[in-house]
C-alpha cells in the first residue's frame, strides 16, 4: 500500500457562524468527509498528520492564519497540497473596503468596515497562497449553498455579492497552482434534496474514491475536473464548476485507490472521446452544435468532447484543447464562413491533422453546416471527403452516416 509523499491538506468547513445567518449542515459533512478520504490510506493516502480539518469555532480568523503560515513552512516545491474551503465569501462592490473577502466563523458584518477588519480579504488569500513554495496545489471553493433544487437559499450575508470569477484568476497565478470552484459567481452550488453531501462535493468525492480512471495509480487535475464538470452539470443544469489554473504539466492530485492501476475509460483503440467538435462560437453555429449535433451524437450513445464554457447538460468540458484532441478518436470540424475565419478552431483542426499525419490515420471529419467559399478551404481540408449538412432535406442521411463513421474504428491511411 502506497501513500502520498509530502502530501498536505487543509480542509475547512464553517455552517454555524457566531455573528452572522448559518449554512447547511451539509458544509460539515463535507469538510469531515474530505479530510477523511484524503487520509484513508486505501484511497487518497495523504499522511493524516499532515490535513488539518477546521471546523466551525475552530475556524476563526487567527486559526486561518495560523494554517496557511504552517503550510508554507512546512511545504517545499515538490509538495502536493489540497485545500478544501466550504463557508461564505463574497465580494464588497464599492467604497473603501471593496474587494473579496472569506468569513472565518468570528466574521462581523454590522457593517463593511466590521467585515473587513475581522474577515480574511482577498488580498490576504492571494498572498497567503503564494507564499506556499509547492507548485502542486490544489484549492476548491464550495462556498455557495441551497436547501433543493429549484430553490436557491436566500442570500445569507446582505449586500455581499458572489465571488467573481476574476477573483479566481488572482489567485492561480503562479506556476502549479489549479482553482475549482464549485459554481459560477451567478449562479448556487446546490444540495440535492436527501443528499447528505452538497452536488459539487458529491461527485468530487466519488471521484477521489476511484470514479476517475487512472492507468498510472495516480488522479490527476485535469482527470478531476473532466469527471466532476458534466456530473454536477447533468444533476443540476444551472451549475457550471469552474476551472482556473496556470499549469504546465497535469499533476497528481491523490493516489487512486492507494496506488492501484484502475480500469481505464477508453475504448480499444486508447481513446476516451469519440469526437472532439471543434465550431465556431457564433451564431447559427453554436445553435446548431448544442440543439441538433451534439445530442442526436449523445443520444446514439457517443461520447462528445468540447473545448470551452460549456452550457448543455452532460457535455463533458476538456480544459485544455490539446488534450481533448489527443484524447478522441476523430475531430470534427463544423464548416462555415465563421469557421474558417476562427483562429481557435483553425488550430484545432491543424492539431488533429498532424496527429493524424503522425499515427498514419484519418483524422478530421469535416462537416458542412452552411455554404462556403470553397477556394478558401486549405488544401488539406478540400482533400477529404466532406459530410454536407446544408440541406435540411439531407439531414437525418447525413447524421446516420456521421453516427455510423464515429462507431467505426479510426480510419488508417
Amino acid at each position: 500500500m502506497s501513500a502520498m509523499v509530502s502530501a498536505y491538506g487543509l480542509v475547512i468547513g464553517i455552517a454555524n457562524y457566531q455573528h452572522i445567518n448559518p449554512l447547511p449542515a451539509t458544509v460539515l459533512k463535507d469538510a469531515t468527509d474530505i479530510r477523511e478520504l484524503l487520509t484513508d490510506p486505501h484511497y487518497c493516502a495523504y499522511p493524516p498528520e499532515n490535513v488539518l480539518l477546521l471546523l466551525d469555532e475552530n475556524a476563526t480568523q487567527n486559526a486561518f492564519r495560523q494554517a496557511f503560515a504552517s503550510l508554507a513552512q512546512r511545504s517545499h516545491q515538490e509538495s502536493t497540497l489540497f485545500i478544501y474551503l466550504s463557508s461564505h465569501g463574497g465580494r464588497i462592490e464599492a467604497g473603501p473596503c471593496a474587494g473579496e473577502y472569506i468569513l472565518p466563523v468570528d466574521t462581523r458584518y454590522a457593517s463593511n468596515e466590521a467585515l473587513a477588519k475581522t474577515a480574511i480579504s482577498g488580498t490576504e488569500f492571494t498572498n497567503a497562497l503564494r507564499a506556499i513554495p509547492a507548485r502542486k496545489v490544489t484549492v476548491i471553493f464550495d462556498c455557495c449553498h441551497s436547501g433543493g433544487v429549484g430553490q436557491p437559499k436566500d442570500a445569507t450575508v446582505p449586500q455581499l455579492k458572489a465571488l467573481p470569477e476574476s477573483y479566481y484568476d488572482a489567485l492561480k497565478a503562479g506556476q502549479g497552482r489549479v482553482i475549482l470552484a464549485s459554481s459560477r459567481s451567478s449562479e448556487y452550488s446546490y444540495v440535492l434534496p436527501g443528499a447528505s453531501n452538497s452536488l459539487f462535493t458529491t461527485h468530487l468525492l466519488a471521484g477521489l474514491r476511484g470514479g476517475i480512471a487512472s492507468d498510472d495509480g495516480l488522479i490527476r487535475i485535469f482527470d478531476l475536473f473532466e469527471y466532476i464538470q458534466p456530473l454536477v452539470t447533468k444533476d443540476q443544469s444551472n451549475q457550471h464548476p469552474v476551472f482556473k489554473a496556470e499549469l504546465e504539466e497535469n499533476f497528481p492530485v491523490a493516489l487512486y485507490r492507494a496506488g492501484q492501476v484502475g480500469v481505464v475509460a477508453k475504448d480499444a483503440q486508447g481513446f476516451r472521446y469519440d469526437a472532439y467538435v471543434s465550431h465556431a462560437e457564433n451564431e447559427p453555429d453554436s445553435t446548431w452544435v448544442w440543439k441538433t449535433l451534439v445530442p442526436r451524437l449523445e443520444g446514439a450513445g457517443l461520447r462528445i468532447a468540447v473545448s470551452g464554457d460549456v452550457d448543455e447538460p452532460g457535455v463533458a468540458r476538456v480544459v485544455n484543447i490539446e488534450r481533448g484532441v489527443k484524447q478522441s478518436k476523430r475531430t470534427l470540424i463544423v464548416l462555415s464562413e465563421a469557421y474558417l475565419r476562427d483562429n481557435m478552431a483553425d488550430f484545432e483542426n491543424v492539431l488533429g491533422q498532424t496527429l493524424g499525419i503522425q499515427e498514419g490515420a484519418y483524422r478530421l471529419l469535416p462537416i458542412k453546416i452552411s455554404a462556403i467559399d470553397q477556394s478558401r478551404l486549405p488544401l488539406r481540408i478540400s482533400m477529404l471527403a466532406m459530410l454536407d449538412f446544408e440541406s435540411p432535406r439531407r439531414l437525418e442521411r447525413e447524421l446516420e452516416r456521421l453516427i455510423q463513421s464515429l462507431q467505426g474504428p479510426l480510419p488508417r491511411r
